[in-house]
């Protein structure tokens, strides 16, 4: 670890090394890129790794958690980044909401524009349409877990697509979650192909007080497999 990295705060957590990239879990409450004063987690990478050469490949909102593939050449960020355009990556999200949604599972389909204070919203014109599966399975009495399978890759999709089944993501404010420890979207299962290989993570969330409860553990449990 360099010099620079031990003065930085947590930010993520190295899941596997391979010669061509990294996987990490990125910790919640962390931009991707420098804010100010406040370092990224670009920089935290190359600092905590001692690598400089490092590609994004794709990114995670501050409050999500999760998996990131994060390429170690200039060739390899641009295969990875025709799979990611080619919707040739399968990407799990686990997210918690206290509120019932409109339908227990299911597709969530429309074209996303631009709202106020950052936010964006859920049109129902399909002309360029975010698009993703979900299912729900009870945690406890008043919380629920969702199970997120983004087929395109749109800003705040979930986020945005949580609030269309009228069940923001706890924590999430922009949307119209409940105020809670932290915004519990988190980047569970990640695969992808490269040179011809297939390669597949899947991540628990480590931070976040329901997260780390015995009722989530055990509606994870019934969740099963993640890979259909």
């Amino acid at each position: 670890m360099s010099d620079v990295a031990a003065v930085l705060p947590p930010m993520y957590t190295l899941i596997h090394t391979d010669p061509r990239f990294y996987i990490i879990s990125k910790l919640p409450g962390v931009s991707f890129h420098r804010e100010g004063e406040e370092a990224g987690l670009m920089e935290g990478l190359r600092a905590g790794l001692a690598d400089e050469a490092l590609w994004p490949v794709h990114r995670l909102d501050r409050m999500t958690s999760g998996l990131l593939v994060v390429a170690r050449s200039a060739a390899v960020a641009a295969a990875l980044s025709v799979a990611f355009a080619g919707r040739e990556v399968e990407k799990v999200y686990l997210a918690l909401s206290e509120r019932k949604p409109q339908k227990k599972q299911g597709w969530i389909k429309g074209d996303m524009e631009k709202g106020r204070g950052g936010a964006w919203r859920l049109c129902p014109s399909q002309l360029k349409p975010a698009v993703t599966r979900f299912s729900t399975e009870s945690v406890a009495p008043g919380l629920r877990l969702f199970v997120l399978r983004p087929q395109t890759g749109r800003t705040h999709q979930l986020r945005v697509a949580m609030k269309s089944l009228s069940a923001p993501i706890l924590g999430d404010a922009l949307y119209g979650g409940s105020p809670a420890d932290r915004g519990y979207l988190h980047a569970y299962a990640l695969s992808f192909m490269l040179e011809g290989e297939r390669h597949a993570f899947v991540c628990p969330p480590e931070a976040g007080e329901l997260f780390g409860s015995d009722a989530f553990a055990a509606a994870l449990l019934r969740i099963g497999a993640v890979w259909a």
